[in-house]
Formats: structure tokens, C-alpha cells, sequence
């Protein structure tokens, strides 16, 4: 029996606006101090791009039938690591999609080196969109961090900010064990209160550098939010961002 509840139906694209789906996948198990492996849904999300080419945040496991759903909507022209632990599929999808791009976030290729996994990166992702994607997608590196930078992106056109571990927001009701709700609850990162965990809060110690990326992300005033674990924001977004790092002060 799975510990978390998933989103299904799974592996399947899943509209969010104009030229923009999710498509959510299997449970993982993160690793946590203490050897505690902590159950997480998965979610990534493709953007059809003004050329015609996709684009694809965070790819998760894959399978055929995902695949094909893909190959109807056009060709795979860039595979993104918007952080260091979010990787782990790129080279399945690499395989498939040759042509594609693999974008590097800060520090995945040591990460994944030390976790033992073959991946060729193609570039880097920068503190602007390339040229590639500029037209419809912002984006930013959200600094402070002594640890980890998450490059957080803005799709124009559906007015919806993609973020993937800076808030995390799981429904503690998609727990079977009362256990593993509590610890959502505990790591701050438990719907309707979903935020950065707070592991990796601790390690924001440049918090000016982090509002300033806040900053930046209430600038582009999106509509929605998309997250990669728990439940996504369809309305509010600008509100729900003002919520969610309320810890940054």
C-alpha cells in the first residue's frame, strides 16, 4: 500500500491554462537526517513554447503511455533541472528525446555524482531566460540559500509561477498513516499551510537576498502556482506567495 495517497490519474497530461499541463507520477522516498525516508507525490509540467516545442520542469518517471501523450503535443526541445534534486529522470527522457536540451540547475551534476547517477548536462540555466524560452517563460535563480538555489519560472501567457521544493504543500489527508501526516505538520509543509520545509529554511541566511527573489516573483503577479509535491494554487497566487514565505519577515 502506497504511504501517500497520489494524484491519479497519473502519467497523464492534465491542462493548467493555455499551453501549459501537469502530469503527476509515482511516490518517492526522500531521505531525511536520522535515515528517515519521507513519502513524496511527484509532478512535472510541460510548457508548449511559441516555436511549437516543449518544454518540460522537473520530467518524472516515465512511461509509454506519458510518452505518447507528449509525442501528440509536439517535439521535446528542452529537459530542465530547476534544482539539485530534482534530476533523477532526465537521462530516461534524454534517451527518448535526443534532440532535447538537458538544463543544469546549480550544483546537480556534483549532486549527482555523488549519488552515483549518469547524466550529461547540455547548458546551464542562468539568471535569465535564454533566448530559447524568453518570449514565454521568466525566470530566476531564489537566492539565500547556503545550500541550494531553486530557479523558480513564470509562464506568461497562463499567468502561473512554477516553483518545485520552496513550497511544498501536501493534504495531510492523503496520508494513511497519522505518522506521516505529522510529520508534514511538523516540516511546515502541510496544506493549507505549505511552505519552504524547514530544513532547508534554516539555511536561508542571506533572508535579504531572499526577499528580493520573493520580490521579483509578486512582481510578476501570477495567477496560480504550480508545485511539484501536494496541492497546487489555482487562484490567489499572490497571496498564497505572501503566506508562504511569511518566515522570510
Amino acid at each position: 500500500m502506497p504511504a501517500v495517497r497520489l494524484y491519479h490519474p497519473l502519467n497523464t497530461l492534465k491542462p493548467f491554462g493555455d499551453n501549459i499541463w501537469i502530469a503527476d507520477g509515482g511516490e518517492i522516498r526522500m531521505a531525511f537526517p536520522l535515515g528517515v525516508k519521507i513519502p513524496f507525490s511527484t509532478r512535472m509540467t510541460v510548457v508548449r513554447l511559441s516555436d511549437g516545442g516543449l518544454w518540460c520542469h522537473s520530467p518524472i518517471a516515465p512511461t509509454p503511455e506519458l510518452f505518447a501523450q507528449i509525442d501528440a503535443l509536439g517535439e521535446v526541445r528542452h529537459l530542465v533541472s530547476p534544482n539539485k534534486i530534482h534530476y533523477a529522470h532526465i537521462s530516461a527522457w534524454q534517451a527518448r528525446y535526443p534532440q532535447a536540451v538537458a538544463w543544469a540547475s546549480a550544483g546537480v551534476r556534483e549532486r549527482a555524482a555523488a549519488q552515483g547517477i549518469a547524466i550529461a548536462f547540455d547548458d546551464d540555466l542562468g539568471d535569465a531566460a535564454p533566448s530559447a524560452w524568453a518570449d514565454d517563460l521568466a525566470q530566476m535563480p531564489f537566492s539565500g540559500s547556503r545550500v541550494m538555489t531553486e530557479t523558480v519560472f513564470f509562464h506568461r501567457a497562463s499567468r502561473t509561477l512554477i516553483l518545485t521544493d520552496l513550497i511544498e504543500n501536501f493534504e495531510t489527508a492523503h496520508f494513511p498513516s497519522r505518522f506521516w501526516a505529522g510529520v508534514m505538520k511538523l516540516t511546515g509543509i502541510a496544506d493549507p499551510d505549505g511552505k519552504t520545509p524547514a530544513d532547508w529554511r534554516a539555511t536561508f541566511t542571506d533572508k535579504a537576498a531572499a526577499r528580493q527573489s520573493l520580490a521579483q516573483m509578486r512582481a510578476w503577479q501570477p495567477e496560480k502556482i504550480i508545485l511539484a509535491h501536494g496541492r497546487c494554487y489555482e487562484r490567489d497566487a499572490v497571496a498564497e506567495l505572501e503566506r508562504a514565505f511569511h518566515w522570510l519577515g
